[in-house]
């Protein structure tokens, strides 16, 4: 018998639990040799729980919601009161994990996109679990320019990780003080997909940024503290940083050199003080270049 449709709007009924999101895919993954994508596609899981156990969250990574491969990546879902301490210090100790890795390896690198998102999503143990608007949202967050083009735009020596933080998660869990990341450290952009008719307002944190990163004014990343005990807080305490800011209305800002498939035009910009204030597009220290491949999955 066909399964049976809802009809939106028709009726009340209850909404889904709201489930968090984590997903992540990897840099230039289709420009990898054939031989290793099914070793890479292994390898990024057992990355990320690796990382998780350091950042102290082992039952997170053992009640993990509808995970999935997507080949060049993951993606689950989770609790969304662990929220806070995936903010902080997961991902930083996942950037951490990848730079050990990147240092050792004698293959290729993995540098990896992720984007944290949450929503109402069914997770009831049937087919459709995971499936919704939120998990679309968190993959189109993942694929989005701003966070392609600054991990492309970054040293593959130094960043190893480039986190977009949908605004729903960046208002509640940052703005609402319950995770160590602290507000400073993150950069409001305009996430878009080329060809997709998705344009959302977003947060990108860069746990370790480099070279002409640093120059556009993001803070310099600092170790995250040592996983809770019982003589210690559950959560870390969020950290102050009086550094440079930026606000960006479109487009990303971006100073040193930028090679690679990324333009944008926007309107005038203007500047106060050591604070940075971009009305809209990329502002832009050093040459820019467009045109080249641009960012692979």
């Amino acid at each position: 018998m066909p399964t049976t449709l809802p009809v939106p709007h028709a009726e009340s009924r209850p909404l889904p639990a709201y489930r968090a999101l984590f997903a992540v895919d990897a840099k230039d993954f289709t420009g990898l040799p054939a031989v290793l994508h099914g070793p890479v596609s292994a390898l990024i899981p057992e990355l990320v729980d690796q990382s998780l156990e350091r950042a102290g969250l082992s039952g997170l990574k053992d009640a993990k919601r509808f995970p999935a491969s997507t080949g060049d990546g993951i993606v689950f879902g989770f609790d969304p009161a662990h929220l806070p301490f995936v903010l902080w210090p997961f991902l930083g100790v996942l950037d951490e994990v990848l730079g050990a890795y990147n240092q050792r390896t004698v293959g290729p690198r993995i540098r990896l996109r992720a984007s944290v998102h949450v929503g109402p999503l069914p997770d009831d143990g049937g087919p459709g679990d995971g499936n919704g608007t939120a998990r679309n949202d968190t993959h189109r967050l993942l694929d989005s320019r701003p966070v392609k083009a600054i991990l492309a735009a970054a040293s593959e020596q130094t960043t190893h990780l480039a986190a977009i933080i949908s605004h729903r998660v960046h208002e509640d869990v940052v703005l609402g003080g319950y995770t160590g990341l602290h507000p400073d450290r993150c950069i409001e952009v305009p996430a878009t997909v080329d060809g997709k008719s998705f344009a959302q307002r977003a947060w990108l944190y860069i746990p370790s940024p480099s070279g002409n990163l640093l120059g556009a004014g993001l803070p310099a990343r600092e170790t995250p503290p040592a996983p809770a005990t019982e003589e210690t807080p559950t959560s870390p305490p969020a950290e102050r940083h009086g550094g440079n800011t930026q606000h960006v209305g479109e487009g990303v800002a971006l100073m040193g050199d930028i090679a690679g498939d990324f333009s944008y035009t926007g309107r005038s910009t203007t500047h106060h003080g050591t604070n940075q204030h971009w009305g809209s597009g990329d502002n832009v220290s050093g040459d820019k270049h467009a045109g080249g491949t641009g960012d692979r999955r």
